[in-house]
């Protein structure tokens, strides 16, 4: 088991759900918690919590994913001893709306890709240069089932998903032979603020989407998440699906 205490995790999109979760777990672990968000009372108070919960170092930051020239700024001006990152987790990531390609509203299509391709581009390609002086060091992309199957709706949604599977997979093979690992998780149905998100905030329509079944916590995500980050440096996971007991594949689930 790879030892992470004392070393930098970088989680994006920490103030709810798997991300948040993600950096609890590491934090358990002894790691340096390098955190950011978009909504910046929510990340402070996540951030104290941490360094009174587990006594860690922690430097939390706001930051929107889909500027570029933030995300560059803000990796570039960390202290320095921030800057050698041995985990980032590529964890900031929405879905907006569930309408079919006809009835697609163009805000929302422009806010998945913008967030969850071109903001794990923009982190990525900020982090890697300090990543590749390092002599080891591990990128893991919080897929989706959704990349991997396609549903009634999802098109633009499903998209941004399928195109951070082709990303983690063509980053491997840039990678090989440096000193990074490429992984991705793809969880099915999550119990988080993700169906709220979507719904705009319609609770009702979000609470909907679990009804009947017994949907995954963040916390099993997180936990594959370090599962995945802990291994022996030799040994890569590459990919996993996670799915409740109730769930087959992206449309066909059980309901009681």
């Amino acid at each position: 088991m790879k030892n992470l205490k004392n070393k930098v995790v970088f989680v994006t999109g920490v103030t709810s759900g798997i991300g948040k979760a993600c950096a609890e777990n590491f934090a358990a672990l002894g790691a340096k918690i390098l955190i950011c968000a978009r909504r910046e009372a929510r990340l402070k108070q996540f951030a104290e919590s941490l360094k009174k919960k587990y006594k860690v170092n922690v430097h939390a930051f706001t930051l929107d994913v889909r500027n570029f020239d933030d995300v560059q700024n803000a990796i570039n001006s960390l202290p320095k001893e921030w800057k050698d990152i041995e985990v980032l987790v590529n964890n900031a990531g929405l879905s907006r709306g569930l309408n079919k390609i006809q009835d697609g509203v163009l805000m929302d299509w422009e806010e998945m890709l913008d967030t969850n391709v071109k903001g794990l581009l923009y982190v990525t390609k900020s982090v890697l240069p300090y990543m590749l002086k390092r002599k080891s060091a591990h990128i893991i992309n919080i897929g989706s089932i959704a990349g991997r199957e396609v549903y009634p709706a999802g098109n633009v949604y499903c998209a941004s998903k399928h195109a951070v599977d082709a990303l983690t997979k063509g980053m491997r093979i840039d990678l090989a032979g440096t000193s990074v690992r490429v992984s991705t998780i793809d969880p099915g149905m999550v119990n988080t603020e993700f169906s709220v998100v979507r719904y705009r905030g319609d609770k009702q329509r979000a609470d909907a989407t679990y009804t009947g079944l017994k949907p995954l916590s963040a916390k099993d995500i997180a936990g594959a998440v370090e599962y995945t980050a802990t291994r022996d440096e030799n040994v890569v996971i590459a990919e996993m699906l996670i799915l409740p007991k109730a769930q087959a594949s992206a449309t066909v689930v059980s309901r009681k």
